[in-house]
């Protein structure tokens, strides 16, 4: 058992003292955590920026080998910290991080997702926001430094990855795009109108940005697509440093495999089964055609599509809370929002520390997209909010009584996390909450393709026979 008076220890002050240098080198790990302080800042990505960022996790490695733990949460401290550090320096061996692009987690996407968890209720916040708009061209150019050093290296991503990021420079830097439309809907949380002069404060500074972000996308088209090649793989090598780090682990890359194409044959048995009490003698496919016709499964608009996320959130906390969960009050509120972009993703930002800015649960709903079926989504609802990643998230959170910051924020392991949100699906599944065979019919189709993606991923990037 923890004992809920624990006392901090040398090593919780260690963790938090590397949380909070890293949040110097890079301030938008505070935004993204809720912790306050250098909110106008953004992270030096030049080569320089990056160079301090391993110094400090080689201090904090050389003083973790020093540290004596005091007790079990000590021990899982030290291991946790200093398991991700280590990683991290390795993988910085590679160059991966000079030549870090990819279409869901690099800087192309980090530096824009920081605005949408600022503050914005009060002109003050507007005045933050502006500064920080400013300050990204600085940071785009010192990424661009980094990602040419990598090319002289003879270090590109592939053109796949390459592409996806100009097309997203493009969207971003758009007269419709992000920085121009944020700067056009400024306005205080209650809807009313900023001070003409903080209006203009933004839209200069949104401006840059929007350039800025014209700039890389020419970058990455005019330089560096030719001299990125067509081959998606990493290697085996490569790949199975990058899967330690997102697992947590070792697995062994041909058993995970061959689990992979297991796992998808049985889930496509399932999918069979589940097909035929929708629709006797149906495919999956035609299962799916008639779900999707189904008006009494049909939302029409982004306004519809979060007001059922929220009504099927709200209704998931309210059920578990006292009955399987214990769900602190500052827990039971998780927001649903329609994100401002379109990339198609669905995904999760954690609350802030004192919960001031609740857990919220995002839809980047593609351009041109109105409608939507639920029979799909429910099991997302799940996967996101509760019991999936704001039911571990936020409860992680709030245990100030026996973790340090470090451990409660900013510790996280993909393996972990995501493998809890996926169980959390299934969990709903027994609870008889997808009892409904086409809302269980689209949690398997969310499932068969986490485990295609299994067989995907270490197949392309370690070259496996199909």
């Amino acid at each position: 058992m923890i004992d809920m008076a624990r006392q901090r220890t040398a090593i919780d002050e260690l963790a938090d003292s590397y949380l909070g240098a890293a949040i110097d080198l890079d301030p938008t790990i505070a935004t993204y955590l809720g912790l306050p302080g250098r909110e106008q800042e953004l992270p030096d990505l030049s080569p320089d920026g990056l160079e301090a960022v391993s110094q400090l996790r080689r201090r904090t490695l050389a003083a973790l080998a020093a540290a004596t733990p005091v007790d079990t949460t000590d021990r899982i401290t030290v291991a946790a910290l200093r398991q991700q550090l280590e990683l991290e320096e390795q993988i910085r061996q590679t160059g991966a991080e000079e030549s870090a692009l990819s279409n869901i987690a690099s800087p192309v996407q980090g530096l824009r997702e920081t605005f949408d968890l600022m503050p914005t209720a009060t002109p003050d916040d507007w005045n933050v926001i502006a500064t920080r708009l400013g300050n990204v061209p600085g940071a785009i150019t010192g990424y661009v430094a980094s990602l040419r050093l990598a090319a002289e290296r003879g270090d590109v991503r592939a053109s796949r990855q390459v592409r996806a990021c100009i097309k997203q420079c493009t969207e971003n830097a758009a007269a419709d795009g992000f920085f121009r439309t944020f700067a056009a809907e400024a306005r205080l949380a209650d809807g009313v109108a900023l001070p003409e002069a903080v209006i203009a404060d933004v839209s200069r500074a949104a401006e840059a940005a929007a350039s800025a972000y014209d700039e890389l996308g020419t970058f990455l088209r005019e330089q560096l697509l030719p001299q990125a090649g067509d081959v998606d793989a990493v290697g085996r090598e490569k790949y199975a440093l990058f899967s330690r780090s997102f697992l947590g682990s070792t697995v062994e890359l041909d058993e995970a495999y061959a689990w992979g194409q297991e796992e998808l044959e049985r889930i496509t048995a399932q999918m069979r089964a589940t097909a035929e009490r929708i629709r006797p003698g149906a495919s999956v496919r035609e299962a799916m055609d008639h779900l999707n016709t189904d008006p009494a499964r049909m939302l029409h608009g982004t306004d519809a599509l979060r007001q059922w996320m929220q009504e099927k959130s709200d209704a998931a906390v309210e059920a578990l809370a006292g009955t399987h969960f214990d769900i602190p009050d500052p827990i039971r509120t998780l927001e649903c929002r329609i994100a401002p972009t379109h990339s198609g993703g669905i995904y999760y930002t954690g609350p802030s520390d004192d919960f001031s800015r609740p857990g919220r649960m995002w839809w980047a709903v593609p351009e041109g997209v109105t409608d939507f079926s639920t029979w799909r989504e429910l099991t997302t609802v799940y996967h996101e909010g509760v019991p999936g990643h704001h039911l571990q998230v936020a409860q992680t959170a709030y245990r100030k009584d026996t973790l340090n910051t470090w451990r409660r924020l900013a510790s996280w392991t993909s393996g972990h996390g995501e493998g809890w949100a996926l169980y959390a699906e299934w969990l709903m599944a027994d609870l008889g909450y997808l009892d409904d065979p086409g809302d269980f019919l689209g949690m398997l189709d969310g499932q068969s393709m986490r485990a295609a993606r299994v067989v995907l991923d270490i197949g392309v990037h370690c070259r496996f026979e199909a």
